[in-house]
């Protein structure tokens, strides 16, 4: 007798067999008693006598059996297992279940989303969470393949790092060998995959947990999110660009066969045209704006290095200057306005690339600067304190012995995910994620700690506003 999968009982008829599951229903006919066995792959019907009736929904069970192919007049075509049913003889009960504060036999929009979360574990039972969970690795395998026959190498980047002027607050990590110092989570593996170019690399990728103490919303996650992070030494803009489309365009081909890119190749638009057009630099360019299976990949390119300081950017610690990056500090100007850079910084146009899908940015990347002297003048533009260029004295050092030039990309997993299947939300294709309150599914994190904790960290908290 062999363990299976319910997905593989199509092929075993006649079979016994022994499957393990969730009952997802359970049908009393007094003589005769039907459970739906569930697992991660599929459905199953049981049938057997009225011992089945000790079996309650949700509960566990193992069940062994004979895979016998239905009569024509009870032929499911709703199931893959439709055709066959599993003739009882045995079954144990290996867990009973409570009844289930939520239903999870719907698509679960219509249940409020803080009980979703605190019961996160029962609500990615339903088919749709599962089907989203499974898309989602589905998409991180073809990426992983595809970029590692293109000879690039997977690296691993540190989750504890260095504060640093970015652009968004950074979440900070008390240490305790060295206490009265931080450590900050990552907002992006920026600096270490330009420190894997200066170290000969060429190629790296990582499917990259990024954290930024930002606001949420329903297309942006608060505090972590996750993107797949690109980098290429001695490449052009064009290089990145399509790359990344002949990613994209294979991957929708394979994982996504029932949608239809709108245009190939993909339009390429300068902010400023698409600012003037289309009042927007993420503008929707499906001919139907509610065909979900319309594809409208665009790039949005040009765009100004320097924008105007806000007054935002002003207290996550931006120099305190009228110029703000536009994309970040590291990004190249393009190389015919350089000059501008001591006549015109405003005019001077970044070798930024934004791209987007229905009306979402859903990556976005830049030629890198690898010259010192133009990183330090970007610097100084931006109105950098000494101290806070001192912050970057690493990557600036590593600059003087010999860097390539270089760039990347870093589309967001999360955020494609979210457009590709329709969804309301990025909480709808993370297993757990956090509310729109910053708390984390089930786990109900932040919390307090323990006053020795704290202690031991030399930290004190104060009660304040």
């Amino acid at each position: 007798m062999k363990k299976i999968f319910i997905e593989e009982t199509i092929t075993r008829i006649g079979e016994e067999v022994e499957l393990y599951g969730w009952a997802e229903t359970i049908r009393d006919h007094k003589k005769v008693v039907f459970v739906d066995l569930r697992d991660s792959t599929g459905i199953v019907q049981i049938v057997g006598g009225p011992q089945l009736s000790e079996i309650s929904s949700e509960d566990v069970v193992r069940v062994t059996g004979v895979i016998k192919s239905r009569p024509d007049n009870l032929i499911n075509d709703k199931i893959p297992t439709g055709k066959i049913e599993i003739e009882l003889k045995d079954f144990t009960i290996i867990s009973k279940s409570n009844s289930l504060p939520l239903p999870i036999d719907t698509d679960g929009y219509e249940v409020d989303e803080e009980v979703r979360h605190n019961y996160r574990y029962l609500d990615l039972r339903r088919k749709r969470m599962l089907k989203n969970l499974r898309t989602r690795s589905e998409v991180i395998t073809f990426m992983r393949d595809f970029l590692t026959k293109r000879r690039f190498i997977e690296i691993e980047t540190p989750i504890l790092t260095k504060t640093s002027p970015e652009g968004a607050r950074d979440f900070i990590v008390p240490s305790r060998l060295q206490r009265g110092k931080f450590y900050a989570l990552p907002q992006s593996p920026q600096q270490y995959k330009q420190l894997l170019m200066v170290a000969g690399i060429e190629r790296y990728f990582q499917i990259a947990r990024c954290f930024r103490d930002e606001d949420p919303r329903a297309d942006r996650a608060y505090g972590e999110f996750t993107q797949l992070d690109i980098e290429m030494s001695f490449v052009t803009q064009e290089d990145i660009l399509e790359l990344t489309e002949q990613l994209f365009t294979e991957l929708i081909k394979k994982v996504f066969p029932h949608k239809k890119i709108k245009e190939s190749p993909w339009p390429r638009i300068s902010h400023k045209e698409t600012i003037e057009k289309y009042k927007s630099d993420r503008p929707d360019l499906r001919k139907n704006k509610e065909d979900k299976d319309e594809l409208a990949f665009a790039w949005i390119v040009d765009f100004p290095l320097f924008t105007e300081q806000s007054q935002e950017d002003f207290y996550h610690g931006m120099g305190k200057s009228k110029y703000a990056p536009s994309h970040h500090m590291f990004t190249a100007p393009r190389q015919e306005d350089i000059p501008l850079l001591d006549k015109d910084p405003g005019k001077v146009r970044g070798l930024q690339h934004d791209l987007v899908l229905n009306g979402f940015e859903v990556g976005g990347g830049s030629i890198r600067i690898h010259d010192p002297k133009i990183q330090e003048k970007v610097f100084t533009l931006i109105g950098f304190t000494q101290e806070q260029k001192d912050r970057f004295s690493d990557l600036l050092e590593a600059f003087t012995y010999g860097v390539p030039p270089h760039g990347g990309i870093a589309p967001g997993l999360d955020r494609f995910l979210m457009v590709i299947l329709g969804e309301p939300s990025i909480r709808e294709i993370v297993a757990f994620p956090a509310s729109s309150s910053g708390k984390t599914a089930v786990m109900h994190a932040p919390s307090t700690v323990e006053k020795e904790q704290l202690e031991e960290l030399g930290i004190n908290i104060h009660e304040g506003k």
